[in-house]
């Protein structure tokens, strides 16, 4: 779990920490500050509670969605997220973790950040598409294959492998403007 943190924290760090420069060379209001840090925060993670819904809702019958469901009833969360470190790689028919609700999610974050003064939610939306776009990088790393089974997961053609990096890349690119609309959004 702590590589998991990492990889998502650090980057979302260094995204809070440039876009608070920015926003303290052009004295934004400190309360802003506040809005960004929780909106990045609770985006950065929210996209995880896909392994509860596959544990409780999708497949209720497993073996780990028995032990997770034990471990909610007795509020050990501490084991839950053992668990779920152990064996969050095994499910790839996830809901959040999908090509077609990441293009969904890029056309409500388009609209929400380009239209909203809403700095809490502007932050979420981006730290979704973060989170949605840093597992995809570590997967094709590491394991391509994984990537493309949890990615087009229910559909009956799926992106060749070979064509993952610019799938990867434009959705990268589209981070980085949203990204940008956030940074400038309250100059």
């Amino acid at each position: 779990m702590k590589q998991e943190l990492r990889r998502h924290l650090i980057p979302l760090s260094i995204a809070f920490t440039l876009i608070s420069i920015v926003w303290i060379l052009n004295q934004a209001p400190y309360y802003q500050f506040i809005y960004l840090f929780f909106g990045l925060s609770w985006g950065a993670f929210f996209l995880d509670l896909d392994h509860l819904i596959f544990w409780f809702y999708l497949q209720p019958s497993l073996p780990q969605s028995r032990q997770a469901q034990q471990y909610l009833r007795q509020k050990n969360i501490k084991d839950l997220l053992q668990l779920l470190e152990k064996t969050h790689h095994a499910h790839t028919s996830l809901i959040f973790h999908h090509y077609f609700f990441q293009t969904i999610l890029i056309l409500i974050s388009l609209f929400i950040i380009s239209s909203s003064t809403d700095i809490f939610t502007a932050a979420f939306v981006t730290a979704l598409n973060f989170h949605l776009i840093i597992d995809q990088y570590h997967d094709y790393k590491d394991r391509p294959r994984h990537l493309q089974k949890w990615l087009f997961a229910r559909e009956k053609k799926q992106l060749p492998i070979k064509y993952l990096s610019r799938y990867i890349l434009a959705f990268a690119l589209i981070n980085l403007l949203f990204f940008i609309m956030l940074t400038t959004s309250i100059l």
